[in-house]
């Protein structure tokens, strides 16, 4: 690792709530809800009662009954986080978004031109605040990992620099929750053991940690332990993955209102796909149940595909297997994630090498909804369903 913390992680307080109260004065200093059925955001105002997301709307009303909830504006939100990655941009010319209000940016070696990581740092908060209205908190250090650990720290609206030598110090007393990877199910597993804090996780073993967690989880968790992360800032780093999910709600669910929910976003998903010159291997189905606990069904196919029908047919597959389990714990959220892509032109042809009238298709339905917009066509199964917000994304 370098010699001085020169990773820079940047992130905007509360995005979307954060843009509606900068753009109402009316909403500031007030704790505001994005979202009315699903939280999608909650103001800082809003969180000191408890409203996270992605809470019910009715539980976070109960929680705070004061709040303002607002109708998201996803073209708001789109407009900011391209402001917002301008001005990362004219920091640093190592920016890796992680997403619309998130980056890692590098500034080793502007020292002479731009002064300290530190000064930098200030720079950038004073400049997103004056340029886009919005507060951002930011972490530098050695590593991505604890640059990222130290903006979560420093929320809302803070600066802090890990200095090299108090990494360990600073790191070690945090809760295993700081741990990327540490979820629910794992932070179980280490409480289990009596284990809390980073500092403990870093005194086991590794071999300890691997009979705990499995050979993956034990060696990563280990190396975060210790401050071990070699990873670069990576500028144009393509994604590994694209998902989309749609929250359902509490109640009851037909297997019916289930597959039409997949079916748009399997249909949003192979647009998106497509457009991005991209197949994908792996298809996932994510589930979220009425007491919140989650689920993940995978399928892998036998060759790469970007044709919509035969994701959708892997999709609706899983979905039927998971079907006994949603009937029993319920169902509030589905998310479909496309997984192991690659360029559609490193397809290996298999026989027939006729891709046939899929293909030709999916063509046909891209080419018009880019040219009329997503809504000029769809399938009959989804007319008069409301399809869900079109949440705005980094390029894929």
């Amino acid at each position: 690792m370098r010699g001085e913390a020169t990773i820079l992680h940047a992130d905007v307080d509360a995005f979307y709530a954060s843009v509606e109260q900068r753009d109402d004065p009316r909403l500031r200093g007030r704790p505001v809800i994005v979202g009315g059925g699903v939280v999608l955001a909650a103001s800082y105002e809003a969180q000191a009662f408890g409203v996270r997301t992605p809470m019910g709307g009715a539980r976070a009303r109960r929680l705070c009954p004061q709040a303002i909830v607002v109708t998201p504006r996803m073209s708001a939100y789109s407009e900011a986080s391209k402001a917002l990655f301008e001005v990362f941009e004219n920091t640093s010319p190592l920016v890796e978004g992680l997403s619309i209000d998130e980056a890692f940016l590098d500034v080793g070696g502007l020292r002479r031109i731009a002064g300290s990581p530190r000064e930098i740092a200030a720079r950038l908060r004073r400049d997103v605040l004056e340029e886009v209205g919005l507060p951002i908190t930011v972490g530098v250090a050695r590593t991505k990992f604890l640059a990222k650990v130290a903006s979560g720290v420093a929320k809302p609206d803070g600066l802090l620099v890990v200095p090299p030598r108090e990494e360990l110090a600073f790191l070690h007393p945090l809760p295993v929750e700081r741990l990327w990877g540490v979820g629910a199910v794992t932070a179980g597993k280490l409480h289990d053991q009596g284990i809390t804090t980073v500092g403990e996780v870093a005194r086991l073993a590794e071999a300890r940690l691997i009979s705990m967690l499995g050979r993956a989880s034990g060696r990563h968790l280990h190396a975060l332990a210790h401050n071990h992360d070699l990873r670069p800032v990576e500028t144009r780093r393509r994604r590994r993955s694209m998902g989309a999910q749609r929250a359902v709600g509490w109640g009851p669910k037909s297997p019916e209102g289930l597959d039409a929910t997949l079916v748009a976003l399997v249909d949003r998903l192979g647009q998106r796909l497509r457009k991005a010159h991209r197949v994908c291997r792996t298809v996932a189905l994510r589930l979220r149940f009425d007491d919140l606990s989650r689920a993940t069904r995978s399928h892998t196919l036998w060759e790469a595909t970007g044709r919509t029908r035969t994701i959708l047919a892997a999709a609706r597959g899983l979905l039927a297997g998971a079907l006994p389990m949603i009937r029993s714990r319920g169902c509030t959220l589905v998310g479909v994630t496309l997984t192991n892509l690659a360029p559609d032109d490193a397809i290996q042809l298999a026989l027939p090498f006729d891709r046939g009238r899929g293909a030709s298709l999916d063509t046909t339905l891209d080419a018009v909804k880019d040219r009329f917009g997503s809504d000029a066509i769809t399938r009959a199964v989804l007319l008069g369903r409301r399809q869900g917000l079109s949440v705005p994304l980094l390029p894929d």
